[in-house]
């Protein structure tokens, strides 16, 4: 920050100059703004910085950059993000909203509580909230523009020229040979991972996943604020890191929630996401973004400690959280368990009840047949179709192009670094073999995971869910009845596979033994 801007910076801070008649309450310092808080509102004044990713350097481009940060965060948080406020006068005595020849610009935001920022409060992330937020986020991206053919947005070397940058910007800031050599590894794995992506990268963009995005979206840029979310602070300064993949932008977020041990509701809402927007293409990218973000927020916390600002406590957090950013990217280039899982039980026997808990527990990726089969229909993925066992979604043809589609998805888990569980009834042999061969193809661990409920209760839940009506299943008394009579029994080869949940419990200790025994890195 120059002389000229902290001089005006102190003067704002501590003199009554703001419409609200008050001083401001509190300064809050990021590695590229001052915030200051004022009443019921909040002023950012952009830092006259130039590191490359970002160029606030002359006043001419903090004000472009204002109206950039209005516009977009205007998407997710309309009430919030207000307007620019024009400051005159001189940086000893500075007139916000005043006439004459502008000194400095900032954006007046409406202020929130920050009590309900999810970054310093993580105790408020609950079930509901994490679904909340992935139904959000499809939502947003489904909205969002969509990159023009002829911007290079999405193309490989712009995709990797942040990643790289991050290594060079962190490697700069520091001598110590530990952190340089644990660059050189990261960075090698981004070189290799991008090399077999090339073609993948291609494929998104042409397939317009290269949206205008929020960019930024940690936790530290969330708030709860009367039991709904804020999503704030979007990128302004830098339209490569916005205009990018939409798994990107959800590496982010997951990358953060698990930053913060939260490993659980990160994969509830890497599920719920990719079920509502059926994006499972998008996987084999996934843990790549996740170290590309865990090495953004690595970045960040690098700049802010070679800052001039910073009190002891703040030091030492900032450390902690740099090598913690750094220790997760490894965690993520190292591959882990897989496996291929696929449910076997009638309709009503609480397949997803049991699978959905398993996702909480294992680094699973979940495929519903209810979901997989009114997707391939043209259908939203809850409703009704009103569809009966002679036609609509249960016909043959709509069954075996549903369980076609689930093998496929599965293969794609799998090989991308996930266990696949297959949520579908699977009663008949020939829809259980496919996916044993899978398992046995891929070198993986196979399961079976048997659910055996009593007639009277299938019938009470089948029944119940028709009531309801807010189930993907339309499964009716007269689909649970064709099933009992349809199916065939497992096979002594496999019985061999199964294991049995006997419990409301997921039997996670059971397949622990299995996918611990047979389970190789694809």
């Amino acid at each position: 920050m120059t002389e000229y801007q902290e001089t005006l910076l102190t003067h704002l801070a501590r003199n009554p100059v703001w419409p609200e008649g008050v001083l401001p309450d509190q300064v809050i310092e990021t590695h590229i703004s001052t915030v200051l808080l004022v009443g019921n509102h909040a002023y950012k004044i952009k830092k006259p910085l130039n590191l490359g990713f970002l160029d606030f350097s002359t006043l001419e481009k903090r004000h472009r950059y204002c109206l950039e940060e209005i516009r977009l965060n205007s998407r997710l948080a309309p009430d919030v993000y207000l307007d620019v406020v024009s400051i005159t006068g001189t940086p000893e005595q500075p007139t916000p909203f005043g006439e004459g020849e502008v000194i400095e610009y900032a954006v007046r935001m409406r202020r929130f509580d920050q009590a309900g920022l999810l970054s310093a409060h993580p105790e408020l992330i609950s079930p509901e909230l994490v679904d909340q937020l992935a139904d959000r986020l499809v939502a947003f991206h489904a909205s969002v523009d969509v990159v023009a053919a002829d911007q290079p947005f999405g193309c490989p070397d712009v995709v990797l020229a942040p990643m790289y940058e991050n290594f060079a910007q962190i490697r700069s800031l520091s001598d110590s040979p530990p952190l340089h050599a644990q660059l050189a590894q990261l960075e090698g794995w981004t070189q290799q991972t991008a090399k077999k992506l090339h073609a993948r990268l291609l494929v998104r963009q042409a397939g317009g996943f290269i949206r205008e995005c929020h960019g930024d979206l940690h936790l530290g840029n969330i708030a709860l604020e009367k039991d709904a979310l804020l999503i704030f602070d979007g990128i302004e300064f830098n339209p490569a890191l916005r205009w990018i993949d939409v798994i990107s932008e959800v590496a982010f977020l997951l990358m953060d929630v698990d930053e913060q041990g939260m490993p659980n509701y990160s994969q509830r809402l890497l599920n719920r996401y990719l079920e509502l927007s059926g994006d499972y293409e998008a996987l084999p990218l996934l843990r790549f973004y996740q170290v590309y973000r865990a090495m953004v927020r690595a970045k960040v916390c690098a700049i802010r400690l070679h800052q001039q600002d910073l009190e002891s406590d703040e030091k030492r957090l900032l450390t902690k959280s740099f090598q913690g950013y750094l220790d997760l990217a490894a965690r993520y280039s190292k591959a882990g368990l897989t496996g291929v899982m696929i449910t076997h039980g009638y309709s009503g026997s609480g397949k997803s009840t049991l699978t959905a808990m398993g996702l909480e527990q294992l680094p699973a990726i979940r495929l519903r047949s209810d979901v997989e089969r009114r997707r391939l229909a043209g259908l939203a993925v809850s409703g009704s179709s009103n569809a009966n066992l002679a036609d609509g979604l249960y016909r043959p043809e709509m069954t075996a192009n549903t369980y076609q589609r689930l093998a496929d998805v599965a293969r794609l888990i799998v090989e991308s670094g996930w266990i696949a569980i297959i949520d579908a009834t699977f009663l008949r042999h020939e829809q259980r073999n496919p996916f044993r061969l899978l398992a046995d193809t891929l070198g993986v661990p196979f399961v079976i995971l048997d659910l055996d409920v009593p007639l009277d209760e299938l019938e009470r839940r089948v029944e119940h869910r028709q009531a309801v009506g807010n189930d993907p299943s339309e499964a009716t008394l007269e689909v649970l009845q064709h099933q009992l009579t349809a199916a065939d029994p497992l096979t002594p080869i496999e019985l061999k596979s199964v294991v049995q949940a006997v419990s409301p419990e997921f039997p996670l200790d059971k397949i622990m033994v299995v996918l611990d025994k047979e389970s190789r890195p694809v």
